[in-house]
């Protein structure tokens, strides 16, 4: 039966925090960034909300009241933290008189994982809900990032603007093992990777712990080596000690956890997150400089971890084409961007053309990079 739009409402929350966590997760389905569990804590520990220029505003559709449809949004008063980058984009509208910020992001905050954006099942109301939100505030733009194919689509037949971007993922081959995994690479590759296992391993033993074995003074350690990449890339940790505290509470098994010791001492790790068939690599640091120690506890334990279980790929966050000799494989990522005002939005079509023909040539080339012998290759 045809919906009546008469039925439909759409309206905005003031944060996932206030949306029933069963009627959430129902639509959102198993992946750990879009659970209500994730994005909660996110604003109950101040990672996002006043001050950080992420104000949570999700949309809902609501249809004899239930929600039927919703998407986790932002408004946005910059261009922080997000992985796509359209910092030239606010430039070119500020120098022609307009205000590009606040601007509607349709994201997980701070997480470049490609996934679901346009949750239950109805795409189209969703983001005609968007498009009013954004004309009717005279907002200057909407983007959806990190979407997959079918959200993709969705955004493609409404006329949104499509970007391509290059992420790196390792594939499960059905591999019996680390050392199988090694046996399908060019022989000169697999003798640099144990070498650089070798060399990381020098000196120190290593943890792998899972929900409720993650200790307190663990996270400890973990928040010590998160502040220091963080000041190191952005100037200031995106991530509010709470936060880690709260996912420790509410996500349990989702969590994994890779912790490099020296002498009974945390140096490193690297946390995960767990999904149904991938696992994701999301936050690392160290406070001793180690060679390779990076590649040991954010590529080859996850690969080893997650053949072990039986997970159909590793996702160790966005750009990197060192992964590449490391076995991981190029792979586009999407995101959409919804532009009201005619001109603006012809120029950045325009960009986003040459763009895509530029990373599709990209594609090609690493493509021949990849390390597999010619029969692994498949």
């Amino acid at each position: 039966m045809a919906d009546r739009e008469a039925d439909i409402l759409a309206r905005l929350a003031p944060g996932v925090a206030t949306v029933d966590a069963a009627e959430w997760d129902t639509l959102s389905g198993d992946d750990p960034f879009l659970s209500h569990a994730f994005l909660a804590a996110l604003e109950d520990s101040g990672s996002v909300g006043p001050g950080t220029g992420w104000s949570p505003a999700p949309i809902l559709v609501e249809q004899e009241g239930r929600i039927a449809a919703a998407a986790p949004a932002y408004l946005k008063s910059h261009s922080q933290g997000e992985y796509v980058f359209d910092h030239g984009w606010a430039d070119a509208w500020q120098r022609a008189g307009g205000s590009y910020y606040p601007k509607l992001q349709v994201a997980v905050p701070f997480t470049p994982v490609p996934g679901k954006r346009l949750l239950g099942v109805r795409p189209q109301q969703l983001l005609a809900a968007i498009e009013a939100v954004t004309v009717q505030n005279e907002l200057s733009s909407a983007h959806i990032t990190f979407l997959d194919e079918a959200d993709a689509a969705a955004c493609s037949q409404r006329g949104w603007l499509m970007r391509h971007g290059i992420q790196y993922h390792w594939r499960n081959r059905g591999y019996a093992g680390f050392d199988d995994f090694l046996g399908a690479l060019r022989s000169s590759k697999r003798k640099a990777i144990r070498k650089e296992r070798a060399a990381a391993h020098a000196g120190l033993t290593f943890r792998t712990l899972r929900g409720g074995e993650i200790a307190r003074a663990d996270w400890d350690a973990m928040w010590a080596f998160y502040q220091d990449t963080g000041a190191r890339k952005w100037g200031r940790p995106y991530l509010t000690r709470d936060f880690f505290d709260r996912i420790a509470e509410r996500m349990g098994d989702r969590l994994l956890l890779f912790l490099a010791d020296r002498d009974g001492v945390p140096v490193a790790g690297a946390l995960n997150l767990v999904g149904p068939d991938t696992l994701y690599g999301r936050y690392w640091g160290t406070v001793e400089e180690v060679p390779f120690l990076h590649f040991e506890l954010c590529f080859y334990r996850a690969i080893e971890w997650a053949i072990a279980h039986g997970l159909a790929s590793v996702q160790a966050g966005a750009q990197g084409e060192h992964k590449i000799g490391r076995g991981y494989e190029p792979v586009i990522t999407r995101s959409a961007h919804f532009l009201p005002n005619r001109s603006f939005r012809d120029a950045v079509a325009k960009f986003l053309e040459g763009e895509r023909a530029a990373i599709a040539q990209e594609m090609a080339w690493l493509a021949d990079a990849l390390p597999y012998r010619a029969t692994s290759s498949a």
